[in-house]
């Protein structure tokens, strides 16, 4: 599984850091990125809930 965050939707809200810091983190500006390139499976599933629960839908996961 990878996952993008879209820097032009992505708000800084946090949300995804918060469910997953092992995968996001925020940049210095506030903003969500990721930190690897294939989710590990056993951090898959908070994964998945931060891209339901981004506020902007910003997450992206294929």
């Amino acid at each position: 599984m990878r996952v993008t965050v879209d820097d032009d939707r992505c708000g800084g809200h946090g949300v995804c850091f918060g469910l997953c810091p092992e995968v996001f983190d925020l940049s210095d500006d506030g903003y969500a990125v990721v930190k690897v390139d294939e989710v590990p499976p056993e951090h898959q599933e908070a994964v998945r809930k931060a891209a339901t629960q981004c506020p902007t839908y910003a997450i992206t996961i294929t």
